[in-house]
């Protein structure tokens, strides 16, 4: 294979998490400044690509999970961080189990990047198991969790629908549903609904 094919195929591994990996790489974990998660990461793949590391530096990874949230009736899906203020990269060590210089000062230089996580004194590889943990959570494509803010006791009003208007108190909040079910009174009697988060409203 061509050094230009060799190279690509390392970016292309770097961008996405899904391709097999070299096996040589070990999974390492930065410490990155907060809510620069991803701008840490498309500097580290850029910069890996421009100075021309592609063979010693594979896939850089922020684990999340997808999160569906309804709010006044709508409903937004978002990616949540697994691991806030962490980025994790893969990289082929040097014989001796250190981290090439020349990787180590581009990784260093990024802007945003604090340490690698340290065990006597020196940046920690992952296992294989607990790296295969971290890719396996990276590469994850699951139906977006139901994530709510409302909670048992919650006072809340029904906007459309059949019983638009009704009001009511929540009983029990059905995450796995994407449901509440609440109290109301019909006719005089209370009677319980299981109604889905856009069909309601905090009082």
């Amino acid at each position: 294979m061509a050094q230009a094919d060799k190279q690509a195929t390392a970016m292309e591994m770097s961008d996405d998490p899904s391709q097999l990996s070299n096996p040589n790489l070990r999974l390492f974990t930065l410490r990155v400044a907060s809510n620069k998660e991803d701008r840490v990461r498309d500097a580290l793949i850029r910069k890996t690509r421009i100075e021309g590391l592609e063979g010693k530096i594979g896939r850089v990874l922020v684990p999340t999970k997808r999160v569906r949230s309804v709010k006044q009736g709508q409903r937004k899906d978002a990616d949540l961080k697994l691991y806030p203020g962490y980025v994790f990269i893969e990289i082929e060590p040097d014989k001796d189990g250190r981290i090439p210089q020349d990787v180590w000062f581009m990784v260093k230089e990024t802007e945003g990047v604090g340490d690698f996580i340290q065990a006597s004194g020196k940046p920690h590889a992952m296992t294989g198991e607990e790296a295969s943990r971290m890719i396996g959570e990276a590469e994850k494509k699951d139906e977006p969790e139901l994530k709510t803010d409302y909670q048992k006791g919650d006072r809340i009003k029904v906007t459309y629908g059949a019983f638009e208007g009704f009001e009511g108190e929540i009983e029990e909040v059905l995450a796995d549903k994407g449901q509440v079910r609440i109290i109301t009174n019909i006719f005089g009697r209370p009677t319980p609904l299981e109604l889905s988060y856009e069909e309601v409203e905090k009082v």
